[in-house]
């Protein structure tokens, strides 16, 4: 009986452990999906597992230091380094990381493409102002006898660049599909170096530049040995506007105080309120273009809307002078009426020069009517000038210049606060012209060392019926260099003379060594010129710390002279 229990406990125990013995028994695993290389769509590009889209990741981390500019080469051309005043800064940096995302897959269609890039960026403190002064905007108020003064301040919110702080903005993100793109990109407009045909400086000007991206949709159609043709709609509103200026309307005239105006009430000398009326229309643009190995010459045209808001704005004139009441509605002042400008702009580039391996000539030009931010443009808004200077016969000498797509006056406004010299406004938008070229000869000394020489010119101009209007308001009687005003005689020489046409200069030369791949340290050294065409000396009120001269002339007065400037640029980047 003993044996049975023996023989039923060993046969329990070997049931037992042949259970466990098939419990651990391995089971066979799904294949590994490891990650493969696409070889499709050039270097870098691997399959996501699981799909047939490719993946590319890259990007780059640079580090800038401007002297006697903001960073990425901007000239010391308006705020305080226009000013150069003590709150101005010497230098200025900027550290920034670019991410790349790019996906491609082949369809039916063709490929399928998706593009973002994101900067996360750290600036100097305060961009191009650091006056405590500056960093509010104060609204004006209107005491007794009409006269305005400064108002509460608002809190600029925009200084991000605070210890531990910084940003992240946003390039380009779009989708390309059949010939289409739909996002933001480029516009059809640009040629392929944007505003770079040799620079590392962002404020090249003389022509377009959107390297950092617009909303818009476009379609390129392929015709065969290197020759295509562009068409698209690009959102005007943030980038393809400079201003609108309502003459009438003293918040939209604070520019002209260089020109004898009474600016204790007004904002920045050089910086303009727009009048310009809300987007109605997308600019439309388009190239055609012949890439080939010798070059590329591509013809671009651009039709842009321009548009003024109300003949009467929010703060306007004071209440009891004749002309707009800007403390009733606006809408029964009327308005004028649209008007279309556009820009054509002509590009050439060419390769394979007898000076060296890789050496190259990039040029483009550009005219502009009603569209000046494809001639004075940046990779960001358009800028102003106000530059001040020594004098041997004022106080300061200054120069400045406006940048407008049009002007206008009210019909029938003749405003007894600047005298009856105002003349009679038609109404009618006047839209401002301007020209620019720009280019660069790029060599290649080895495969360590480059230098390329750039530069541009640039003109604005305006016609007969914008400068009489532009001038006559501001300046009322030739002989006696006085004009009857709530702040008296603006004590004007007997040379001085209104014209708001300008020209801009820029020559640079940049040297670049990279001591390994993919990385490439640069020295940039530009001057920047501005001619303005006002002359003679008056007496001003500017903004501060400058002396307001409150139309006395007198040891502060100011002189009408053109203005130049250096900066020196200076970056190490790395692309990954």
């Amino acid at each position: 009986m003993s044996s049975g229990y023996l023989v039923a406990g060993a046969t329990a125990g070997l049931l037992v452990a042949t259970g466990a013995v098939a419990a651990d028994l391995p089971v066979k695993a799904k294949p590994v999906e490891y990650m493969k290389v696409c070889s499709l769509y050039g270097a870098g590009f691997f399959y996501i597992p699981g799909t047939d889209t490719c993946l590319k990741l890259g990007g780059f981390l640079r580090v800038d230091t401007t002297f006697n500019g903001f960073v990425y080469g901007q000239p010391a051309w308006n705020g305080d380094l226009g000013q150069q005043n003590r709150y101005r800064d010497y230098f200025s940096t900027r550290s920034r990381m670019g991410l790349t995302i790019d996906t491609r897959t082949g369809t039916e269609y063709g490929v399928v493409r998706t593009f973002g890039q994101a900067n996360f960026t750290f600036t100097t403190l305060g961009f191009t102002t650091y006056n405590p002064a500056a960093l509010a905007t104060a609204l004006p108020t209107v005491s007794a006898g009409g006269v305005y003064g400064g108002g509460a301040a608002v809190v600029n919110t925009n200084l991000l660049d605070t210890p531990g702080g910084g940003y992240v903005s946003v390039d380009f993100v779009f989708i390309q599909f059949a010939g289409f793109t739909f996002g933001k990109s480029f516009s059809a407009y640009a040629t392929p170096w944007q505003g770079y045909p040799g620079n590392i400086s962002s404020y090249l000007l003389g022509g377009h530049d959107t390297v950092t991206g617009v909303n818009n949709v476009k379609y390129t159609a392929e015709f065969g040995n290197g020759v295509s043709a562009t068409i698209g709609l690009d959102d005007p509103v943030v980038f393809n506007r400079t201003s609108v200026y309502n003459l009438a309307n003293p918040l939209n005239t604070s520019v002209l105080g260089a020109g004898g105006v009474p600016t204790a009430y007004l904002g920045a000398l050089g910086t303009q309120f727009t009048a310009y009326g809300g987007v109605h229309a997308p600019d439309i643009v388009g190239n055609i273009r012949v890439d080939q190995s010798w070059g590329l010459f591509q013809i671009s045209a651009a039709a842009h809307e321009v548009s003024g808001s109300y003949n009467s704005l929010a703060l306007g004139l004071p209440t009891g002078l004749a002309g707009p009441n800007p403390f009733g509605p606006s809408e029964p002042s009327g308005h004028p009426d649209t008007k279309w400008g556009g820009s054509v702009m002509a590009a050439l580039q060419i390769k394979n020069l007898p000076t060296g391996a890789g050496d190259d000539f990039k040029i483009d030009a550009t005219y502009a009517k009603g569209d000046t931010k494809n001639v004075i443009s940046t990779s960001a808004t358009s800028p102003n000038f106000a530059m001040f200077g020594g004098s041997g016969r004022a106080y300061q000498s200054v120069g400045f210049g406006v940048t407008t797509d049009a002007m206008w006056l009210p019909a029938g406004f003749a405003s007894p606060f600047f005298g009856a010299a105002s003349g009679q406004g038609d109404g009618k938008l006047h839209l401002t012209e301007a020209f620019g070229v720009r280019g660069a000869f790029n060599h290649n000394w080895n495969p360590n060392w480059s230098t390329s020489v750039f530069g541009s010119a640039s003109a604005v101009r305006h016609d007969a019926t914008t400068k009489f209007y532009y001038c006559s308001i501001y300046t009322a009687s030739a002989a006696t260099g006085s004009l009857a005003g709530p702040a008296g005689n603006f004590g004007k020489s007997a040379d001085y003379t209104c014209n708001p046409d300008f020209n801009v200069y820029q020559i640079g030369v940049i040297t670049r060594w990279n001591p390994v791949k993919n990385m490439t340290f640069s020295a940039e050294l530009m001057y920047f010129r501005l001619d303005q065409k006002f002359t003679g000396t008056t007496a001003m009120t500017s903004i501060q710390p400058k002396p307001n001269c409150n139309g006395v002339a007198g040891s502060c007065a100011y002189e009408f002279k053109d203005q130049d400037t250096l900066a020196l640029s200076l970056r190490v980047q790395r692309n990954f």
